[in-house]
């Protein structure tokens, strides 16, 4: 256990190091560490450009990674994450909704249009799984459906405003382009707040797992714990998404490569969610600044093209959800 932590934060700092020298300027280890320190000619490219990408792409990972644990733990279902539960859908359509109408909005009104959608859509998967007494497992197909018809909202969006049409775009693709210093304390300030929730939370979505019945039975309050982990996750997502982009199937990976390499218990399970998304985003976003450039690949393309196989695969394995 104790090395699979180190391994893994070992990777971190070395994918980490690597996303600082690539990109349309090559630089090397040295010039890089000599320019975080004393500044120079690089310095709008180290300090201003790709180190707090990198803060970014850890932080956004991170909050997509613990939201998705949080959402698998809740609704016990292992094709659940926020953005195939709807959540990430309804974020990225309140901030498209903005981006068109509004497109000079202040840079913290985005977040706030975010997590609205988010949280909008979160109640409204609640109230029909309560209306029509859906179980836990089947909420991801409903949360499937509520994406795609909001998927057809941000185009009509699109169509009706194609003005602004590429920012939305290069948004809706999940993209770290453009973003700085000024987005990173949302996504950290996020996490500072809602991971230890998340760990508060952890032992009793342990005791959740072996089923409603026998944590009603040992005490936990099964209502209040759900509520309050669903609300984190969704916040956690939709802070992402405000950042970041429709980054998808981060949710889904991070949890489940956590829980191969630490078990099912939560707190661990939260935690290496952190880490594994972190790393997953801060690898797209690498790979998209350095494999051609001076072109620009979404990071979120580069996560679809291992989250949908991976999506099949878990389809394929869980039949009977």
């Amino acid at each position: 256990m104790k090395l699979s932590w180190l391994i893994l934060v070992v990777i971190l700092i070395a994918v980490g190091i690597v996303s600082m020298l690539v990109g349309v300027t090559q630089l090397s280890l040295l010039q890089v560490v000599d320019t975080l320190f004393h500044g120079g000619d690089y310095d709008f490219v180290v300090n201003q450009y790709r180190f707090p990408r990198l803060l970014l792409a850890i932080g956004v990972g991170a909050g997509l990674g613990v939201s998705g644990a949080l959402v698998q733990g809740v609704i016990r279902n292992p094709l659940a994450s926020p953005d195939l539960i709807g959540v990430s859908a309804g974020a990225g359509f309140a901030a498209t909704l903005l981006l068109t109408i509004y497109p000079d909005a202040p840079i913290w009104y985005l977040p706030l249009a975010a997590i609205f959608g988010g949280v909008s859509v979160g109640l409204a998967l609640v109230i029909i799984a309560q209306a029509v007494k859906l179980p836990p497992a089947r909420m991801a197909l409903t949360g499937i459906a509520i994406s795609a018809f909001l998927a057809s909202g941000i185009d009509f969006l699109l169509v009706v405003h194609p003005i602004e049409i590429n920012t939305a775009m290069i948004w809706l693709t999940g993209s770290l382009w453009g973003r700085g210093w000024e987005q990173l304390p949302y996504i950290w300030l996020g996490l500072a707040i809602l991971l230890p929730i998340a760990l508060w939370y952890a032992w009793r979505l342990d005791i959740i797992g072996l089923g409603d019945e026998s944590a009603i039975a040992l005490g936990v309050q099964l209502e209040k714990v759900q509520i309050a982990a669903i609300l984190s996750a969704v916040m956690l997502a939709s802070l992402s998404v405000s950042i970041a982009g429709t980054i998808s199937f981060v949710g889904l990976l991070a949890p489940h490569l956590a829980r191969m390499l630490f078990g099912h218990n939560h707190k661990a399970l939260a935690i290496g969610s952190a880490l594994i998304g972190g790393l997953l985003v801060l690898i797209a976003d690498a790979i998209a600044r350095g494999i051609s450039p001076p072109i620009e690949l979404p990071a979120g393309v580069l996560t679809s093209v291992i989250g949908a196989p991976y999506f099949i695969f878990l389809l394929k394995r869980h039949k009977g959800w």
